[in-house]
């Protein structure tokens, strides 16, 4: 009985042992992203206040910027082992009574300062190394306008 009791003790702890070695090993071979958020934007009204947009005059694009690090990317050379994306958001985060009502929300972004924007659910191909988002995100009502109050969305950038 005692042998037996051995034998299992040394295929357990052989198990942990190969689990705790492949653990770290992994990640390390997949590599991190790492997003490090900058400026927030701001949504400002179209004149007919059924859009708030940081495209409209007075709006600003929240930024970030992504490094990306993979050790498996450099041993391969690959060049696009990671993807991002910024998916519009379903509802304000805050928003006065009302404010939710018949919205469609729609985001884009761009990359290292290229002037093309991207679709916001539309992954992008990234490089090791570091790069610039800038994202904007627009709400549409409709029908009707919004009503005053204070309003603020999230967009979530991923990296994946």
């Amino acid at each position: 009985m005692k042998r037996k009791r051995s034998g299992n003790s040394r295929t357990l702890f052989a198990i942990a042992a190969l689990a705790g070695f492949c653990l770290p090993a992994h990640a390390a071979i997949i590599g991190t992203c790492t997003i490090m958020i900058g400026a927030s934007g701001t949504m400002k009204s179209n004149p007919s206040i059924n859009i708030f947009g940081s495209k409209q005059a007075g709006g600003s694009s929240a930024g970030a910027t992504i490094t990306a690090s993979s050790l498996l990317c450099t041993i391969l050379n690959l060049i696009d082992c990671y993807s991002v994306s910024a998916p519009a958001p379903i509802a304000f985060t805050s928003a006065p009574s009302g404010g939710d009502t018949n919205v469609s929300f729609a985001s884009v972004f761009r990359l290292d300062g290229s002037g093309l924007d991207n679709p916001g659910s539309a992954p992008q191909k990234l490089t090791n190394g570091t790069h610039t988002i800038q994202v904007d995100l627009t709400a549409t009502k409709s029908p009707g306008i919004f009503p005053a109050g204070s309003y603020q969305a999230q967009v979530t950038v991923r990296c994946e």
